[in-house]
């Protein structure tokens, strides 16, 4: 189902910065992980397959957010915009985007990640194809754990050398990310719907760890020690930006189209996924739309009962309740650039940035 009438439904222009540094981001990531393959290869070739994996998912694209934020954080501290420690904690925080997204398919059973098939269902199917022993599930599950957990250890060593109040930082984002999808898991079991806790999931599962915490990095890697307070000043621009970023991911993940998003259209609502705008559908809900809510996250959901629960979160007023929230948070998110130093081309990329994020389509 596509996004309803009115809705933005084509992704904005990006910053200009973001295509020059997603490149050098890649151009360093692509680097790295040739090195260690041909170091690891030459231990065992069997020792290509993870790379291989890591490679697929870390450089077939993305939107390189991340990166963006720490950079900007960086920029936004008085950074020089070449600074190599920029494009390096950009590296880490894709390496571990890409460690959270090889667990979180295993977690979420999806079946595909950017139009291809996921790890562990990959390497699954190659157990039953080369009639391997033991249960080709184990082995598709433990093979894409192993290549997360190798994408973690990639990540945390780029992040050796930094100051020790950057280093805090990364450990409090590494410590935010996991939390996260601890209480999405278990919000997903618990049929959780209440609009607080959904809120708190979507904070710590992805809006923390997407813009607040990188924004902080970024300026701490390239300028710690800090001024007082600009770290709060950031957190104040981060956080409301981060939350309307896990919003606008919770509308896709229910109206976003398959052939953009990569995933199948309803897949959040398959999942169970505790999210404020199921939270708020729930809240709105007359008896009978709770009954068709009630299918979400069962066994057998079928393609229907996906257009049905769009159409009750349409007709409640949820989606546009949430359209609205998003506008609102992003608007709040930029009115916080006044507290910091800034020349006009910095708050105009800035400005950019934020309207990728609250109004992309993938």
């Amino acid at each position: 189902m596509p996004l309803p009438d009115g809705l933005p439904s084509t992704q904005p222009g990006a910053p200009l910065f973001l295509a020059e540094l997603a490149a050098r981001v890649e151009n360093y990531l692509a680097t790295l992980l040739a090195a260690e393959e041909a170091r690891w290869v030459e231990v065992n070739p069997t020792l290509a397959v993870p790379f291989s994996e890591m490679r697929g998912l870390v450089l077939a694209g993305g939107k390189r957010l991340r990166p963006a934020f720490c950079y900007w954080g960086s920029i936004a501290t008085g950074a020089d915009p070449s600074d190599e420690r920029i494009v390096r904690t950009g590296a880490a925080l894709e390496l571990l985007h890409a460690f959270a997204l090889f667990h979180d398919d295993i977690m979420d059973g999806s079946l595909t990640r950017r139009g291809v098939e996921t790890t562990h269902v990959r390497h699954s199917a190659l157990h039953k194809e080369q009639s391997l022993d033991g249960d080709a599930t184990r082995y598709g599950d433990g093979v894409a754990l192993l290549v997360g957990d190798l994408t973690y250890v990639y990540a945390d060593d780029l992040m050796a050398d930094t100051s020790r109040e950057a280093r805090a930082m990364w450990s409090e984002l590494r410590l935010e990310l996991n939390i996260g999808q601890f209480l999405d898991i278990v919000g997903s079991a618990r049929r959780e719907r209440r609009q607080a806790e959904a809120e708190q999931i979507c904070r710590y599962k992805s809006g923390k760890y997407t813009i607040e915490r990188p924004l902080q990095l970024g300026a701490l890697v390239t300028s710690a020690p800090l001024p007082a307070g600009v770290l709060e000043q950031l957190s104040a621009i981060g956080l409301p930006l981060g939350d309307a970023f896990q919003m606008r991911d919770d509308i896709l993940g229910v109206f976003g189209e398959s052939s953009v998003t990569g995933k199948p259209a309803g897949d959040d609502l398959r999942e169970g996924k505790p999210t404020p705008l199921l939270a708020l559908t729930t809240e709105l809900a007359t008896p009978a739309q709770v009954e068709v809510l009630n299918k979400v996250g069962r066994p057998g959901i079928s393609a229907s009962d996906i257009a049905d629960i769009q159409e009750v979160i349409q007709q409640t007023g949820a989606l546009q309740t949430m359209e609205d929230r998003i506008t609102q948070l992003t608007a709040e998110s930029v009115s916080h650039l006044s507290g910091l130093s800034l020349g006009n081309e910095a708050i105009e990329q800035f400005k950019a940035l934020a309207h990728l994020v609250s109004w992309r389509s993938l």
